[in-house]
């Protein structure tokens, strides 16, 4: 081999090398999938897909949802938790998966604080409670006089043992001093459609499930269980407001393997709180009773730790009986 090609076989392996470190110093440089994990048409779902979108373009690679479903969204979760923490696999979580599955259920395949980065916090649904209007309240001292008037007569909906459905009603019971009956449903859709034919009669529920029935006159909305007023419905009262201390405030955020590099995690949380903030990721949230909010990733991952201290302190003084993952 000549001197002269000797050197354009190295020039050419040289730049050849270079192109292939800046490919993969790029992130991202090829399909981000997003792991939802619970089925399509529900809040975490559409807010993965209205984020998508921006995402892909801003970030110049697709951003592709994909929904794994099943066991209280420990499926999706775990198939994150096992991925390579290299930005190409995330997870769109919820409170319930990261703060409270861990007390709720034995054998966990991972842990909902520890296996995870915290990348950024996405919104607050609104969390309502609702009665049918069969009952005779309109308020939440109204109602609860008349559950101490007629102990076990209320049955309240819940899409499962441990939902957030659930903890909310169970809580509610035990703080305002009444006896009331759990109705427990295979998911949400049931417990609200129980809820508006009468079968039960409260339900605590994302204003995406219940808001509708209420501007239909089908369901009486009490209040919600927001530490504060929300801003989306300001004349409605919260339950702590007559039960002090009540309070279920429920986030969904996007996580990642554990190990994820700090810079990697700092680029998604700023383009993601980017997207949070267009006008119509904002507005399409809003009319759906989702407040979003930004937050770093260590700002998320003080509210990740402590909901899971809180919550599971809670599922305990409650006795709610755990069951395999």
């Amino acid at each position: 081999m000549s001197q002269i090609t000797r050197r354009t076989a190295l020039a050419t392996t040289l730049a050849f090398a270079a192109t292939a470190t800046q490919a993969q110093d790029r992130y991202p440089s090829r399909t981000v999938t997003i792991t939802v994990p619970w089925a399509a048409g529900g809040t975490t779902d559409i807010l993965a897909r209205v984020l998508a979108e921006p995402l892909r373009r801003a970030m110049g690679q697709p951003f592709v949802v994909e929904n794994r479903s099943g066991a209280s969204g420990n499926i999706g979760s775990n198939a994150v938790a096992r991925a390579r923490p290299d930005g190409y696999a995330l997870l769109f979580g919820s409170m319930s998966t990261h703060a409270m599955n861990d007390a709720l259920f034995n054998n966990m395949p991972f842990h909902g604080v520890n296996d995870f980065t915290p990348v950024a916090l996405l919104a607050f649904v609104l969390n309502t409670m609702v009665i049918h209007p069969s009952v005779p309240a309109n308020t939440v001292p109204e109602f609860i006089a008349y559950c101490k008037a007629n102990p076990g007569k209320i049955a309240y909906a819940s899409a499962g043992l441990g939902s957030t459905n659930h903890l909310c009603a169970a809580m509610f019971a035990r703080m305002a001093g009444v006896e009331m009956v759990h109705v427990p449903y295979r998911g949400g859709a049931p417990a609200v459609q129980d809820t508006v034919a009468g079968q039960t009669q409260l339900f605590f529920s994302a204003g995406t499930q219940t808001l509708s029935h209420v501007r239909d006159g089908r369901l009486k909305l009490l209040a919600v269980t927001e530490g504060r007023r929300s801003t989306l419905l300001p004349e409605v009262p919260t339950v702590a407001e007559t039960v002090p201390g009540y309070e279920m405030a429920v986030w969904y955020g996007v996580l990642g393997p554990k190990g994820m590099p700090q810079d990697l995690v700092a680029t998604l949380n700023a383009e993601i709180n980017k997207a949070l903030l267009l006008p119509e990721v904002k507005d399409r949230m809003a009319a759906i009773g989702v407040e979003v909010v930004n937050q770093s990733p260590a700002e998320f991952g003080t509210t990740l730790s402590a909901d899971a201290e809180k919550w599971g302190r809670v599922i305990r003084e409650l006795g709610i009986g755990m069951t395999d993952a």
